[in-house]
């Protein structure tokens, strides 16, 4: 049994007209909004905490963050209980394909929306177990005992060639003309300790702060907005959004 106190922020940069991320935050989906709750988790038996931004450049990319975090919302809550971890990994994979025909067959039928993608990056619960998912450059970061460890790989351009430096070419997204999407799957049920703090975050964060300064944002008392407001104060060139949580 664990209390998470969760903190949640989607916000337009400086330079932006509209935003193109969503939040889903526990049952709430949050775009330009702030957003805090806490909860026991033995009140549930499954949530998901994830961010989508959508494809910058792209056609829609409202529609395909929102689309796709929606979906996964639903997903989660039609699952029947107590899978094993090895068929609720299959039916993850298989809810990918999914809505990745989902985001396509829109962009077919309208014009508007042609190319429209998104990442997304997420921690799931589900009956007992803690995972966290990644499509994309979006990232989940743990801080630990005064230690800042970005838990996700960047599905990007430099992190395929071997540097480590965020690249905005990303290699994989639900959407955008990506073919081969696919989701990281990692079970973590057993590394889920108390008094760790949770980050997901959108590229607009880690842009334009880097890890030392989101370090030191989170050795305080942390939330979301705190984040956010760091990144457009440093430029706010994206969208930035921001989900906070703490086990307890």
């Amino acid at each position: 049994m664990s209390r998470i106190t969760l903190t949640a922020a989607s916000r337009i940069g400086r330079v932006r007209n509209n935003n193109e991320d969503m939040v889903l935050a526990f049952n709430k989906f949050i775009r330009s909004d702030i957003y805090s709750t806490e909860f026991m988790t033995e009140n549930t038996d499954r949530f998901a905490i994830a961010i989508a931004d959508g494809m910058g450049g792209h056609k829609a990319g409202e529609v395909a963050s929102s689309d796709v975090l929606s979906n996964l919302h639903f997903f989660l809550n039609d699952l029947p209980r107590d899978l094993s971890v090895e068929v609720f990994q299959k039916m993850l994979v298989d809810w990918l394909h999914s809505v990745c025909n989902i985001i396509e067959s829109k962009g077919q039928l309208d014009p508007s929306m042609s190319d429209m993608g998104t990442t997304l990056v997420g921690v799931i619960y589900y009956c007992g177990n803690y995972y966290w998912i990644n499509c994309g450059d979006s990232r989940l970061y743990r801080y630990r005992d005064g230690e800042l460890k970005q838990l996700t790989t960047d599905h990007s351009l430099n992190q395929m060639l071997g540097d480590n430096r965020h690249s905005n070419i990303i290699t994989n997204c639900i959407g955008a003309g990506c073919k081969d999407s696919y989701l990281d799957i990692t079970l973590f049920t057993d590394d889920f300790k108390s008094g760790d703090v949770y980050l997901l975050c959108s590229d607009g964060l880690n842009d334009m702060i880097n890890d030392s300064a989101i370090k030191f944002l989170l050795s305080k008392v942390p939330h979301a907005n705190d984040l956010c407001e760091a990144a457009i104060e440093a430029g706010g060139y994206d969208n930035v959004s921001v989900c906070v949580f703490k086990v307890e």
